[in-house]
């Protein structure tokens, strides 16, 4: 029958997620997901209100297409020309030659800020509306900075490059620097130089009360320059545009001004210095030549006048004419051609397809001066002679004028160089309105993230239970649910105020609140129990648990007040010998109970108590003996039970857990009916099979479960728990 009960309920698949269970747990943790909730957004707004408002600086720079070429170099202009596109640029303006200078110009490796009181000091200083040179009076604390304090650094050398230092304000413009420990490593004034022990420090301005103390810390340029890179953006505004906006963001729109003009300016200058580095190279180029061409034009019209002396003759021919102008003009062209050759190889391999183009048209002049050769050669042999050395000379003169001519337009293209970049908008900085922080967005950030974090703890704690919540999950287990017994407010305020009852019934529940519904609930079990003890050897009931903290004694007292209630004669015994407690709860003493009767230092009338309620008498456990489980195996505890199974109508015996200890497997052994308290939530479903299968091994059967302290959740929708048959019914009265 229990293994027909365990499948037909099991029937639904374990993995299936339901939802309204779901759901029902969210709502049974509601205050908890609530209270998270707010403590995050509480967080997230404080912490909103404490961040630094931060500017964002722009600056639009304009990047033209290159044109034109150097003097002299028109005719590879188109081949060598090219656009300088967007990428390329924005990595200059981002290249630590542009920014490193930047970092030097603004001392930007000097890093300084005051020493503000912990997390609220920097947000009460950037409140303080004070005058300019106005200074905040101090709040709390010594040594702090609280609002209108000024310090600019112009110099630092410090030991190994960089460090962390503190700087203390002085009198009348005195400071010292003091290291990590606190020891002071160099004095001062300010607008003085002040070198000493490695250190050098150049303070220009410094306006704080005496006392107050500066955070400064000494960066090498790299550092500077690689912070300095990641916070400067650079994009194109449009494909192929070539307008590149810069931005920075800084909590000083001032110095984020400062930073993103100079940036701007450096890489104009840069790009003018760079433009003009060529030509600058070329003319040295040029100058250095024209001293070797020059000589070279007056050997040669040495050679050709001296061969007219000795030949004597004068005129060329028609013929030799024609190709002597030919020749000269190849000649100028070639030579040309050779001044590129530098450039040339420099920029490009021999495989690109410029490098060949200039290399075709080398080979394509020099074939035409090898056919112009051929032709000379064709000539009387003193008009070839006269040729060549007419040939010299002419080119040579060619050449000479045309380099004097280059270096003229290189000069003037040289102080001309303007770039082909410039600065459309200067950097400018809203201050009315800062990018972050963003306080709505974190506020909200922090009211999701607290909403998530508590629901997560709601279900991983709900998860991590592993106490068992629905009755339907004991019967799994074949062991049929008597009652559900309902957490009651009443009894929760009443073992809070045990100290201070008057009698020996106000400490039950059934006899303070009668209407109480857990009290409903032990009335359905008296009828219950009414029913299933009618086939039992005896009317002795044993009332156990797995483990302490169920509510064994709650359930025995009130059981038997109930059971007294209709008029019966019941005996309640508290057979826990180690830590009974019903006599607390009937407000008596405990210096004789069941202990003393079984070592026969009581008598049963001396260890019997009235409870208070008509019909109902109690035991309690008397002085903790050292040998409880031997007292419970006595033959003495045997006769005390058949007599008092004779003298009652019956007889409640509550005892200890059994997974604890193996009382309640002895007595047992004397009871006709045995129950188990399991407590809602708190006893896992192996706990209770280790329970039952305990008791089995030692021949007891489990009549039933009493499930305690059940409390209404929403998550166990499916049973209700108590709600759907436990009501408080009254009179109309």
């Amino acid at each position: 029958m229990t293994d027909n009960t365990t499948t037909s309920i099991a029937t639904p698949q374990d993995d299936e997620i339901d939802l309204l269970a779901l759901i029902g747990t969210l709502w049974d943790g509601k205050w908890l997901i609530a209270a998270v909730t707010v403590v995050f957004t509480a967080i997230g707004v404080f912490y909103a209100l404490i961040q630094p408002p931060v500017y964002r600086a722009n600056a639009l720079i304009q990047v033209e297409e290159k044109t034109g070429g150097l003097p002299g170099m028109e005719d590879l202009g188109g081949l060598l020309e090219t656009t300088s596109n967007a990428s390329t640029e924005i990595e200059l303006i981002k290249s630590r030659r542009v920014l490193g200078q930047v970092v030097d110009n603004l001392n930007l490796d000097i890093v300084t800020s005051p020493d503000y009181f912990p997390v609220v000091g920097a947000t009460l200083a950037r409140r303080f509306g004070g005058q300019p040179g106005e200074l905040a009076e101090p709040k709390w604390g010594e040594g702090y900075a609280w609002g209108g304090e000024k310090l600019t650094i112009t110099r630092m050398d410090v030991p190994g490059g960089s460090g962390s230092y503190i700087l203390q304000a002085g009198e009348n413009g005195r400071w010292t620097l003091l290291n990590q420990d606190e020891e002071p490593v160099l004095e001062g004034q300010t607008d003085t130089p002040a070198d000493a022990n490695g250190f050098g420090v150049m303070v220009t301005e410094l306006h704080a009360r005496p006392g107050t103390r500066f955070n400064v810390t000494k960066r090498t340029q790299y550092a500077a320059t690689m912070s300095l890179q990641g916070q400067v953006s650079a994009s194109e505004k449009g494909k192929g545009s070539g307008i590149i906006e810069l931005a920075l963001e800084h909590t000083n729109p001032a110095m984020a001004e400062a930073i993103l003009a100079e940036v701007g300016q450096n890489y104009v200058r840069q790009n003018v210095e760079r433009a003009s580095a060529e030509a600058a190279q070329s003319l040295e180029f040029l100058r250095r030549t024209l001293p070797e061409v020059k000589q070279e034009l007056e050997a040669a019209e040495e050679k050709f006048n001296n061969y007219q002396v000795q030949e004597e003759t004068i005129d060329i021919s028609a013929e030799g004419s024609a190709v002597l102008d030919q020749i000269v003009n190849l000649e100028a062209q070639i030579s040309q051609l050779e001044f590129q050759r530098a450039e040339i190889e420099q920029r490009f391999q021999p495989t690109h397809p410029r490098y060949r183009a200039w290399a075709s048209q080398m080979a394509e002049l020099k074939g035409r001066r090898a056919e112009l050769d051929a032709r000379i050669g064709r000539l009387p042999e003193t008009q070839q002679e006269l040729v060549r050395l007419r040939r010299d000379v002419e080119v040579g003169n060619k050449i000479y004028l045309q380099m004097l001519s280059n270096i003229q337009q290189l000069d003037i293209a040289r102080a001309g160089t303007v770039g082909n970049v410039r600065v459309v908008d200067d950097a400018v900085v809203n201050t009315q309105a800062p990018v972050k922080p963003k306080r709505a967005l974190i506020a909200a950030v922090a009211l999701l993230l607290g909403g998530m974090i508590g629901t997560g703890i709601v279900l991983v704690r709900a998860m991590l239970n592993r106490g068992i919540e629905n009755p339907d999950d004991i019967e799994k287990l074949g062991l049929p649910v008597y009652a559900t017994v309902p957490l009651s407010d009443t009894q929760e305020q009443m073992a809070k105020k045990k100290r201070g009852r008057q009698d020996r019934t106000s400490g039950l529940l059934a006899v303070v609140n009668p209407a109480d519904l857990a009290v409903e609930s032990l009335r359905s079990l008296r009828t219950s129990l009414h029913f299933g003890m009618m086939d039992a050897r005896n009317n002795i009931l044993m009332i156990s648990g797995p483990s302490p903290g169920v509510g064994k004694t709650f359930v025995s007292v009130n059981l038997a007040a109930v059971m007294a209630m209709a008029n019966q004669r019941v005996l309640l015994v508290d057979a826990d010998l180690r830590r009974g407690f019903s006599h607390d709860v009937f407000g008596v003493s405990n210096h004789k109970g069941l202990s003393d009767l079984l070592a026969d230092k009581a008598t049963l009338e001396e260890a019997t108590e009235h409870s208070g309620v008509e019909g109902l008498d109690f035991i309690s456990r008397g002085t903790v003996p050292p040998n409880p489980s031997e007292l419970l195996m006595s033959k003495r505890f045997d006769e005390f039970l058949k007599q008092a199974s004779e003298n009652y109508d019956l007889v409640i015996v509550d005892t200890p857990p059994i997974l604890a200890v193996t009382d309640p497997a002895i007595v047992g052994k004397h009871a006709g009916t045995t129950m188990l308290v399991a407590r809602f939530g708190a006893n896992p479903a192996k706990e209770l099979e280790l329970t039952k299968r305990r008791f089995e091994q030692n021949g007891i059967e489990v009549k039933g479960v009493i499930f305690n302290a059940v409390e209404k959740k929403a998550s166990n929708y499916g049973y209700g728990g108590y709600g759907y048959y436990n009501y408080a019914y009254k009179s109309a009265k």
